[in-house]
């Protein structure tokens, strides 16, 4: 397994972490990035690409990790431009909308290539430290051919099933995250109006039945009231829409989608998405 040349394309926030433990497994590794700063640190041990259709042209394996469905387009309209794909594995680890991500598994397969999408569950810190949740969707020959490669950037990988359910999946876990990070937010709140200090209601929850891996890991922010993006808030945003183009039609929705706009709308997008309870604030 490690003769095959694995490339991996978009370096941000989470793709730079899960590459470079690609790279740090000792995986033949080329990269590309558009900002080709963010490529400068694996000129030592990897392979730096200035052209993603370079990079596709001598990788057997390719991943890539961009921000939406308009980055994916551009990177993949240049792929489909190129005359002989035939045998590689694209392994789509973007969360995107889950119509494009069969549109693109369509045109690969016609090009006698594969395709998984494969989006994670987990933001920065699992992204470095590999213990992401992978959920993959494709098929179960070429997701064995690929899990060595997996097993090195999460702690668990689920196949959920065909091209397609990898999205769904991350789709509906980032909606309960929401909904979980919203009501934190709301909580520390109430309590805090109620004459509940902040750090003792955030120990109440996350000592009770209603704490969990995502209470726990934005107590420091909360306390700190310091919001560097694990996982910015328009991400979520655009998560829920994703959600809501594929069939979330609630109650809870609805609100959820206003709240998180509006907190977008107040300039709060690129910071971390517990940042919303700034937004809270200013409307109690």
């Amino acid at each position: 397994m490690h003769h095959k040349n694995i490339g991996w394309i978009g370096l941000g926030n989470m793709g730079f972490p899960m590459a470079k433990n690609l790279e740090n497994a000792g995986f033949p590794l080329s990269v590309f990035n558009r900002t080709p700063s963010k490529s400068e640190p694996f000129t030592d041990l990897s392979e730096v690409y200035i052209s993603a259709v370079e990079l596709v042209k001598n990788c057997d394996i390719i991943f890539t990790m961009v921000s939406n469905d308009a980055a994916i387009i551009d990177l993949y309209e240049d792929i489909f431009h190129l005359e002989d794909i035939s045998g590689k594995i694209f392994i789509d680890m973007s969360t995107i909308s889950k119509d494009l991500t069969l549109t693109i598994a369509q045109k690969i397969q016609e090009k006698q290539a594969r395709f998984m999408d494969a989006p994670v569950a987990g933001s920065t810190v699992p992204a470095k430290e590999g213990t992401l949740i992978i959920m993959a969707g494709g098929e179960e020959k070429d997701l064995q051919e690929v899990l060595p490669y997996l097993n090195k950037l999460g702690k668990a990988v689920k196949h959920v099933g065909p091209v397609g359910s990898g999205i769904s999946a991350k789709l509906a876990i980032n909606y309960f995250l929401s909904i979980i990070y919203q009501g934190l937010a709301e909580t520390v709140l109430f309590a805090e109006k109620s004459g509940i200090k902040t750090e003792d209601m955030l120990e109440i929850i996350n000592e009770s039945a209603c704490g969990s891996g995502a209470t726990k890991v934005k107590t420091p922010l909360l306390l700190q009231q310091d919001y560097p993006p694990a996982f910015a808030l328009d991400f979520m945003l655009k998560d829920l829409n994703l959600a809501k183009k594929e069939g979330v039609n609630t109650p809870m929705n609805t609100v959820l989608l206003e709240t998180y706009q509006k907190a977008h709308d107040a300039g709060l997008g690129k910071q971390d998405v517990i940042s919303i309870i700034n937004y809270l604030k200013q409307i109690q």
